[in-house]
């Protein structure tokens, strides 16, 4: 019995594990089919076209406007809660802390006011009050001459008698010089103050005054930078700032996101590889991304004829990052389209001048009549 089982179960039972072996190892190697995509993809509505990656915009572009001075944000006129609103060109956005920049302006309006009555006491010398004393003082000098010329004429008279000293008489000369000199400055001193202030004075003060006029000048402009207005008109598309915030000047901090969302844009990215096949103005579509594949039709505006590094990428595994894109600009031609800003879209530029593009539609048209 153990040489029946040994000579012919055994094998039969390494027989039947071998089929199950060589069994599971075909099914094993068998292509499974390939799942279906989670979203179906966009449909090419061209026989030759080119396939772009593409964003929606504003008209204007997205206009990242920022603060031109640093500070504490007071005020926020488009809070978060107003973001879509439109506004005009003009119209205030945000204001920045001018507390002391306005402290300032008063110290230089009091300066301005100081210098401009500088400026008016002199164009008013000399003053009314001035000129009697002023000749008085004149006539007093005169007299005071006279009399001591009266007093050297006798003194000289004197002398030739030998009836005084040498010493008396030199006296009585230097004094009667002496009184006429002062009559002399007297008389300079009146035609001095009759004459006015100086020419030279006059151009000072107006100097001064036209130096403090510009410091204002200069300080009234930085009250004005601190408040940010919408540079055109448009729709606000963020608000990144909020009231309380210290916000700087440096370059690219988009505190507002502001647009012209009247027509929207689409930027189509060409990959360089695909720049030799595109022709400028041809029909193009463009398919919004998500279950139901919505298409758009698309009108050609221009082109950047400067190829930049790809920035907008779509998330896909086998995007490249490391190309350059000519980016073409078109125009949605559906104003019905629920379109966003900043909203990607897969872009179908056809190959084929526009011209035969059309006729082939036409035919099409044709053809389903």
């Amino acid at each position: 019995m153990k040489n029946l089982t040994s000579k012919i179960v055994l094998p039969l039972i390494a027989l039947a594990m071998l089929g199950f072996g060589v069994f599971h190892l075909l099914k094993a190697q068998q292509t499974l089919p390939k799942p279906p995509p989670p979203v179906e993809p966009a449909r090419n509505p061209f026989r030759q076209s080119i396939a772009a990656a593409g964003i929606v915009e504003a008209r204007s572009e997205n206009i990242a406007i920022g603060s031109a001075l640093p500070g504490l944000v007071l005020e926020v006129f488009v809070p978060v809660e107003k973001v879509g609103a439109e506004v005009a060109a003009g119209d205030p956005l945000f204001r920045v802390d001018d507390r002391q920049l306005r402290a300032r302006l008063a110290m230089q309006q009091a300066e301005l006011a100081a210098a401009q009555s500088q400026l008016a006491k002199l164009e008013a010398q000399p003053r009314t009050e001035e000129i009697p004393p002023a000749e008085a003082r004149v006539k007093a000098a005169y007299a005071n001459a006279l009399r001591l010329k009266d007093q050297f004429e006798r003194a000289r008279k004197l002398l030739a008698n030998n009836s005084i000293a040498v010493e008396e008489h030199n006296d009585k000369q230097r004094l009667y010089e002496q009184a006429v000199e002062e009559w002399e400055r007297a008389k300079a001193d009146l035609k001095l103050l009759q004459a006015g202030a100086w020419e030279p004075d006059k151009a000072i003060a107006r100097a001064a005054i036209a130096q403090a006029q510009a410091q204002i000048q200069e300080t009234e402009t930085e009250i004005d930078r601190t408040l940010v207005r919408a540079p055109v008109a448009g729709r606000v598309l963020q608000v990144n700032v909020r009231p309380g915030e210290f916000v700087g000047a440096a370059a690219g901090q988009a505190l507002v996101v502001l647009g012209d969302s009247g027509r929207l844009h689409v930027r189509a990215d060409i990959d360089e590889h695909d720049i030799p096949r595109f022709r400028g103005d041809v029909d193009a579509r463009a398919f919004l991304r998500g279950p139901e594949r919505r298409e758009v039709r698309l009108r050609f505006v221009r082109v950047e004829p400067y190829v930049v590094p790809k920035r907008s990428l779509t998330g896909d595994n086998t995007e490249r990052v490391d190309t350059r894109v000519l980016q073409v600009i078109y125009e949605v031609a559906d104003e019905d389209q629920p379109l966003f800003v900043g909203q990607q879209v897969d872009v179908f530029i056809d190959e084929r001048p526009a011209a035969a593009s059309r006729i082939e539609q036409t035919a099409q048209v044709g053809v389903s009549r």
